[in-house]
């Protein structure tokens, strides 16, 4: 029965700890494992990452130059139809079916269903994008092709907010007279700093 007079802790999870500066015949004496002089032997003494010395490192080498598209890159699942042709007929092929079948796995955006093969069924997919080689060849066998709108939807980029008003409308009028009435008011409060000036030079 385990009490607290008898908790270990698991074996492997506690080291010994390394004593250092215990004359020469500990192995760990003189200089303690950190060699003879330099900045490394140094108290407080570190060199940071990338460091090569003073002398131009690396990473500032190497040249740069154009755009990397990578970040903005959708990974996609492959799926051919060769993939799915061990499905019974009228199964409605989806991510769920996909995933327990290990067709496919880990993070991406979509599936993506390629033509490669031969279908002899009808089947129901539903996927985010198809060839058109293996649209044509699961239409032709009887089956159907849905596209997920939810995840084409949250891929489209968001439109910016446009005046859609009409030229000639009443509202575009409006804004207009409204616009040419600002412009106007502040010439006349120009006109009437630049006559007080005037006035008081003259003055």
């Amino acid at each position: 029965m385990m009490r607290l007079h008898n908790l270990q802790p698991r074996p492997g999870s506690r080291h010994r700890v390394k004593r250092l500066g215990c004359g020469e015949s500990s192995g760990h004496g003189k200089t303690s494992g950190k060699g003879h002089k330099g900045q490394k032997a140094r108290s407080g003494g570190s060199i940071r990452l990338g460091f090569e010395g003073g002398q131009m490192p690396l990473i500032r080498r190497l040249p740069k130059r154009g755009f990397n598209n990578a970040v903005f890159h959708k990974h996609y699942a492959i799926v051919n139809l060769d993939d799915i042709k061990a499905f019974k007929a009228g199964t409605v092929v989806n991510e769920q079916l996909l995933r327990e079948s290990k067709l496919v796995r880990g993070d991406f955006v979509g599936i993506k269903i390629l033509g490669d093969g031969e279908l002899k069924h009808s089947l129901k997919v539903e996927a985010d994008k198809v060839s058109a080689a293996a649209r044509e060849k699961i239409e032709k066998a009887g089956g159907t092709i849905t596209l997920r709108d939810g995840r084409a939807a949250a891929a489209r980029v968001p439109h910016k907010d446009v005046d859609l008003t009409p030229e000639g409308s009443p509202a575009a009028e409006t804004t207009s007279i409204v616009a040419g009435k600002k412009g106007s008011r502040r010439r006349l409060g120009a006109r009437a700093k630049t006559r007080k000036k005037r006035t008081s030079r003259t003055s």
